[in-house]
């Protein structure tokens, strides 16, 4: 099931940059993949009838993680509109090492050893996969990165934002049903999306079959994934944000050459195992 929602959630990227490919712009994938998410959480919140009661602090930050998840979303589907797929998402997973970084600023929560030595193993295998040379590319460095360096700054600020999402979560908001704290987010994240993509001149939508097989798809990947995580596995016992998830990036990188046609080179694979290692092996550690 793990694996699964882990292709679910790289599908969905692929699928974003068939609707981005053909007339959607982010903004509008945003604000329907979120509205239809918060739709169909809301509506297990409600049937299952869960307390909708939020504590004063919790009330205070949820509104800040919201818009930090728009911040999130947004610039990680503005990097899978610039670069490979798998290689906007292997940047964006070095969020374990932001998360570590925005719980020691915030909370004074010193990293633990094993996130110092996964840190240099995880730049490594991102700076073999990012290719930071060039020189898989066939290209001089100034040039590769003139090509992808806006894509790899997207995912990065991505990354970043979500490792300081999860490091609030974890302190703030740990106690608010996952269901609930996840109809909230989508929810707020939806409406502002839906407010910039007005403020930018409407919704965009497909010019083509193919873009609105992508935004169909993105919305139902996304939405389906989600809820299956905050509702079935729990129940199973499995620990949502399990580290199989992080597979992800691997399962993009093959989508994306089955569909799109974009392929990297060897080296990069071995960088992009490199990271999804890691990051795995941070989060099967014991503690």
């Amino acid at each position: 099931m793990l694996l699964l929602l882990a292709c679910m959630f790289g599908g969905n990227h692929v699928a974003a940059r068939f609707a981005l490919d053909h007339g959607v712009d982010v903004a509008t994938a945003v604000a329907v993949r979120s509205l239809a998410t918060a739709a169909v959480v809301a509506a297990i919140v409600v049937l299952n009838r869960v307390p909708l009661a939020l504590q004063p602090r919790q009330r205070k930050f949820m509104p800040l993680i919201a818009v930090l998840v728009g911040i999130q979303s947004l610039c990680l589907y503005s990097a899978v509109a610039r670069i490979p797929v798998g290689l906007a998402l292997l940047a964006f997973n070095t969020y374990p090492l932001w998360t570590a970084a925005a719980a020691w600023a915030l909370y004074d929560h010193r990293p633990e050893r094993a996130v110092l030595i996964a840190m240099p193993v995880i730049l490594l295998g991102l700076a073999l996969a990012l290719d930071v040379t060039g020189q898989a590319s066939g290209l001089d460095a100034p040039a590769h990165w003139g090509r992808i360096g806006a894509g790899v700054g997207f995912a990065l600020v991505a990354g970043a934002t979500f490792g300081l999402v999860l490091a609030l979560t974890q302190h703030e908001v740990a106690e608010l049903d996952g269901r609930l704290r996840t109809a909230i987010t989508m929810g707020i994240v939806g409406v502002l999306a839906l407010i910039g993509t007005f403020t930018l001149g409407g919704l965009q939508w497909p010019n083509a079959v193919a873009g609105w097989w992508g935004l169909a798809a993105l919305t139902l990947l996304y939405g389906t994934a989600f809820t299956i995580m905050f509702t079935l596995l729990p129940k199973l016992g499995v620990v949502g944000s399990s580290p199989i998830l992080n597979v992800e990036p691997v399962a993009a990188l093959g989508m994306a050459w089955l569909l799109l046609g974009q392929s990297i080179s060897a080296i990069q694979v071995a960088g992009a195992l490199l990271v999804v290692g890691a990051v795995m092996a941070l989060g099967l550690r014991r503690r």
